[in-house]
């Protein structure tokens, strides 16, 4: 089989390059996975603060953005309490948590479904790689904004609850419950920085690459192969039109 004229002028190292410009892609798109999953987990877990080690506490305490949950240190019981209407007055620090992290889950799972449609092994717009270029690009740049939301809120509810405990330690003040921030914190954090790290392969290492892979040679072939056939159509319609009229020419001179 003769390689056609697309893949004859594709250089090794091009090609080494578009695998790397693939792998680069699907890295993105495991970050990404992983990144919306941390977020969703986290905003609707009931981990983001813990009662301390140093707590004269038998059960474990977690508190969420939407509940409190108690766990027995003896027989494993767990009991939940939701919070008051969303409507009620609630601390500053868990009302813009809140919002923060329903912002980041928005924006993240829009752009995982953004990056979805841009990779070259999935058959959305074939014919059109340099739009599929396009949407990585959209996608990269919508999971960077979901970033910043998402670390700022999982950050300042961590910070809050360190300032909180330190100021009543180093005022001697002991209420008998101790809390630090839990995993679920932790895994907003984790979240975030996915995001930010998905968003920086799509929009910087893919822009390094953005004349590599199938956008490269795909429409500059199929230009020219439309651009030949019509020449050939144009040239045989004209060519018998042509003897005809020469034809027609000599009748009417005799």
């Amino acid at each position: 089989m003769v390689p056609g004229p697309a893949s004859a002028h594709v250089s090794l190292p091009e090609r080494m390059l578009a695998k790397m410009r693939l792998l680069l892609q699907y890295a993105a798109c495991v970050f990404a996975f992983f990144s919306v999953g941390f977020l969703i987990v986290a905003t609707w877990t009931d981990c983001w603060m813990v009662n301390a080690d140093d707590s004269l506490e038998v059960s474990t305490k977690c508190r969420g953005l939407w509940w409190e949950c108690v766990t027995n240190a003896f027989d494993g019981i767990r009991t939940c309490e939701d919070y008051d209407s969303i409507f009620a007055e609630h601390s500053l620090k868990l009302v813009a948590t809140r919002a923060l992290m329903i912002t980041a889950d928005i924006l993240a799972g829009f752009g995982f479904i953004t990056l979805l449609l841009g990779l070259d092994c999935v058959k959305f717009l074939p014919d059109e790689p340099y739009i599929k270029v396009r949407i990585c690009f959209v996608a990269g740049t919508t999971l960077l904004i979901a970033g910043a939301p998402g670390i700022i809120g999982s950050v300042w509810y961590a910070v809050d609850v360190y300032v909180e405990r330190s100021s009543l330690i180093l005022h001697n003040i002991f209420l008998g419950i101790q809390y630090k921030f839990g995993w679920s914190c932790w895994l907003a954090m984790a979240g975030s920085l996915g995001c930010f790290l998905a968003g920086a392969v799509l929009t910087c290492c893919l822009y390094i690459f953005k004349g590599i892979g199938p956008e490269k040679n795909y429409p500059c072939s199929m230009r020219k192969a439309h651009s030949t056939a019509g020449v050939s159509v144009a040239k045989s319609y004209l060519a018998p039109q042509t003897e005809t009229a020469k034809m027609y020419a000599v009748d009417t001179r005799v």
